[in-house]
């Protein structure tokens, strides 16, 4: 049957936004409404005539409402064919059910809030999952609404339809059920993945936040889609002026405040190109930072994302205004800082309230060919305590400070990555080439590059430290950092020749420590 009329509805929702409109819609259309707990009490006491589900089923609510709608009267009038089972309803006293309104308990939300593990639990609804599948298998004859979004597209096909469903409607409302409940048992199930060092099975859940233009090239389509994580950040930001975010906005942005969200003790800007960082610093100031980080390579900083730690301020945002930059991320902005930027009509302008924590842990999923690679977050972190000199020459206090920058840097910069630093801001980055002495060289000609167009006498590199992401498997790479001006080396060590690679650093007057531990990123 192509086209069924609606004759009885059961709604029973968790969140009850629109409930009682889309109740006073359906009873003027002379539908009879079952429903459930606190949804049905809503609806009462909006005035409507509600039959309970207990009434319907002769069964009471019991074990603290745990069990209700679990019932052969609930699931067979959502899954009776209509004519091939009509026996069998007739024989137990089964009414059919057109309309299934179900939200879920709110699982995701109750997880994302930090609450503890008997409340995550008493949220996992089960009856509300089973009931949707059942009605959205049988979408021959049943219509399934999990989302009030959709409760304006429910009314709009009745009127459309004298008060009945199409069967194309019941399909995509079926389509949009099932994506619901696989992301619900996946948000579960990923919860419940704690208890496994690696689960046998992994699934995602994500919601659609907007379309987009277009993927990374124009001949590719996308969307993006948020997790329900609510970790700060991107998906959570206000966005206060600009046109919509690209694939590429939204890929960049997210490397700029996860990188930023790693400085906590002074105000720090991050200004990021192609998903790496082209230039980060630290000031007294952000409008200090920002220029010390613009100053590393003004070239790449065209046409990037900037992200800061604190909150974005006027004389900030002045200095901005004087390149054209793609999107600014900051916890918070004042609102002169908003009043500049109101003549900059294609930045995008986005506040997050907070940063992101970067030793939350969390896991990662890449997709290959076939299948998925898992891995956790890398919330690698070293102190001072640390770290293992390694050479004769001991850093100084300041060398020490700057290549803790360095290597936080390195830690988000494409692997093979090569990060110069000097007196709290980046001077030179290399990044994402096979050779690693290609990354220290290139890093190197991008210090000499700017220290050209700053009217420097040296490369900014003179004096610096550098950092490299994973050990030095020959002394050249050492000895190139060395030419370019770099007098002190983080790097993780491990190599077969370390000793080569230390007595190198020794020959050249260098010091050097040792982390224990590398920041590969792909």
């Amino acid at each position: 049957m192509t086209t069924v009329p609606l004759k009885r509805a059961l709604l029973s929702v968790s969140d009850k936004e629109g409930l009682i409109e889309l109740g006073q819609a359906l009873a003027a259309r002379g539908v009879e409404l079952l429903s459930t707990g606190g949804s049905a009490k809503a609806l009462r006491e909006a005035g409507l005539d509600v039959r309970d589900v207990a009434d319907l089923t002769g069964s009471p609510e019991m074990m603290d409402g745990r069990v209700k709608t679990l019932h052969p009267k609930v699931h067979g009038g959502l899954l009776a064919l209509r004519d091939a089972h009509a026996g069998d309803m007739e024989a137990h006293g089964i009414e059919a059910i057109d309309l299934l309104v179900v939200n879920l308990y709110p699982f995701e939300a109750t997880v994302a809030s930090g609450a503890d593990e008997a409340s995550c639990i008493e949220n996992i609804d089960i009856g509300g999952p089973a009931m949707i599948r059942a009605a959205a298998k049988n979408q021959g004859w049943c219509c399934v609404v999990t989302d009030p979004e959709d409760y304006g597209a429910l009314l709009a096909e009745l009127e459309a339809n004298d008060g009945a469903t199409t069967l194309a409607f019941r399909q995509r409302q079926s389509a949009i059920a099932y994506g619901r409940t696989a992301a619900y048992d996946a948000a579960v199930s990923t919860w419940m993945a704690r208890f496994e060092d690696t689960p046998r099975r992994v699934a995602a859940s994500a919601r659609l936040a907007q379309p987009l233009r277009y993927g990374e090239n124009p001949h590719q389509s996308a969307a993006f889609y948020t997790d329900g994580s609510a970790r700060p950040g991107v998906a959570t930001a206000t966005q206060h002026q600009g046109k919509a975010l690209s694939y590429n906005n939204i890929n960049d942005t997210d490397a700029a405040v996860e990188l930023v969200a790693e400085f906590t003790e002074r105000p720090a800007v991050a200004i990021i190109k192609h998903a790496n960082p082209c230039g980060v610093a630290t000031g007294e100031t952000l409008a200090e930072a920002y220029q010390r980080a613009f100053d590393c390579d003004r070239t790449s900083a065209f046409g990037g994302i900037v992200a800061l730690n604190g909150t974005l301020d006027a004389e900030t945002a002045e200095l901005m205004a004087g390149i054209f930059t793609e999107v600014v991320i900051a916890p918070d902005a004042t609102d002169e800082a908003k009043a500049v930027f109101a003549a900059k009509k294609n930045l995008r302008l986005l506040t997050t309230g907070t940063l992101p924590d970067p030793a939350a842990a969390r896991r990662m999923m890449k997709q290959v060919a076939g299948g998925w690679l898992v891995q956790d977050h890398d919330a690698g972190h070293v102190t001072e305590s640390d770290l293992r000199v390694v050479t004769k020459r001991q850093p100084t206090k300041a060398q020490m400070d700057d290549m803790a920058l360095a290597w936080t840097v390195a830690k988000h910069v494409k692997s093979n990555a090569i990060v110069y630093a000097k007196d709290g801001a980046t001077v030179g980055i290399g990044a994402g080439q096979m050779s690693r002495v290609d990354s220290s060289r290139i890093a190197a000609r991008k210090a000499q590059d700017m220290a050209e167009v700053l009217g420097l006498p040296e490369t900014m590199a003179k004096g610096s430290v550098v950092a490299s992401d994973a050990f030095f498997p020959f002394a050249d790479g050492l000895l190139a950092a060395a030419e370019a001006g770099a007098e002190a080396v983080i790097q993780p060590g491990g190599s077969m020749r370390d000793e080569e690679v230390i007595a190198a650093a020794d020959a050249a007057g260098l010091a050097m420590v040792f982390t224990g531990m590398r920041h590969f990123r792909h």
